[in-house]
């Protein structure tokens, strides 16, 4: 990844002018969201990418990131409303580094629930570092037990040989937990050990970790890169277009669905099938596993309120399905409805991750639907 520096001074000497982030925001139409970069507070070299001495990659300066390149954060234009003109700089390898590959000293470290795919970023993570930037094999570690591992826990390696097959397993060979973010432990850790390298994957809780570990090592001047891997099951995570794991977590719930109308359709006189899947604020799970399936009546997601009751409630919609169905399959995203229950959530402590802990929807709307029919 080019330096902001390099990025800057790219833009700048194309325009004729000297400005930085001005002149960036002119050439690219619209206000750029510009990531904090190690030359923030070091100063750093210039290196070639390593990339370009490997034969099997002879032809990859053909594909470097322009340093100029931004993506538009809205594809889409009315005529009737302003225009977003918020922008994101361009992720992918960049003509020049900053880190010699045998400097490298990486990390990676797994945190929160699990999620399909865990073990598949941590070989590619791995991989990449070793076989396409010449980091020594030696120089990749693992941290075992999520943010506590740090301080608590040996570093353990993490050779080709050690991730080869692990893709084909569930689960993290790293092993993960939640909470166990105490910073200054943490970024002590890392300097020392000589760390410089940080891959944290992980949530929104994490993520927020990462950023505090981040802050932290800007406030020392430590040269440490400090690179966060979105993952979440739910998918909801903002710029990216999907999450790792997800279509796994769907094939899964898919499983439940079509399970629930068999035994729907199998009841006589009439039969509610009521799944229940993930999806604390956003109902990406629910809502493609309903399109997959083909076979549910209703999906309650948490961006859509419902009513209970009246003509237009979840009641009387069942009861119609019901009447002229016979069966009637219902799917709810865990967050969904909340404002049903806030006499059962309301002072509930948060998890180790910060998250409030939902009240279950499931139980109450089966609830609900066994006290009305």
């Amino acid at each position: 990844r080019a330096t902001g520096r390099a990025r800057r001074a790219a833009v700048s000497a194309r325009s004729g002018d000297s400005s930085g982030d001005e002149v960036l925001n002119d050439m690219c139409g619209g206000l750029v969201a510009e990531p904090p970069h190690l030359s923030d507070w070091v100063d750093l070299p210039e290196l070639p990418n390593p990339i370009a001495q490997l034969p099997a990659y002879e032809q990859a300066r053909r594909w470097y990131i322009d340093p100029a390149d931004s993506v538009v954060r809205t594809a889409v234009k009315n005529p009737f409303r302003d225009l977003d003109t918020g922008l994101y700089v361009r992720a992918g390898p960049r003509e020049e580094v900053v880190f010699r590959p045998d400097e490298v000293k990486a990390a990676i470290v797994t945190c929160g629930g699990l999620c399909p795919g865990l073990n598949t970023v941590i070989r590619e993570v791995v991989h990449c570092l070793v076989r396409q930037y010449g980091v020594p094999e030696s120089h990749v570690f693992g941290v075992e037990g999520g943010y506590r591992g740090f301080y608590a826990r040996n570093l353990t390696g993490l050779d080709l040989k050690a991730v080869e097959g692990i893709h084909n397993r569930g689960g993290t060979m790293l092993g993960t937990s939640r909470g166990g973010h105490d910073t200054k432990k943490i970024v002590d850790a890392i300097e020392d050990r000589g760390l410089n390298m940080i891959f944290i994957i992980g949530g929104d809780g994490t993520q927020r970790g990462a950023d505090a570990i981040y802050s932290e090592v800007r406030a020392r001047g430590l040269k440490v890169s400090v690179i966060g891997i979105p993952k979440t099951i739910d998918n909801d995570v903002c710029v990216i277009d999907k999450s790792f794991g997800f279509d796994t977590a769907v094939e899964e719930a898919q499983r439940a669905i079509d399970a629930a109308y068999v035994e729907a359709e199998s009841a006589m006189p009439v039969g509610v099938g009521l799944v229940k899947l993930m999806g604390r604020h956003a109902g990406f799970i629910a809502m493609n596993a309903t399109l997959a399936s083909r076979v549910v009546d209703l999906c309650l997601i948490p961006e859509v309120h419902f009513p209970m009751d009246g003509p237009d409630g979840v009641l009387a919609h069942v009861a119609d399905r019901l009447e002229k169905n016979g069966r009637c399959v219902i799917v709810v995203a865990e967050g969904a409805g909340q404002e049903y229950l806030q006499d059962a959530w309301e002072g509930k402590a948060t998890d180790a991750s910060g998250n409030r802990m939902l009240a279950d929807i499931g139980l109450w709307l089966g609830d609900q639907l066994k006290a009305h029919f």
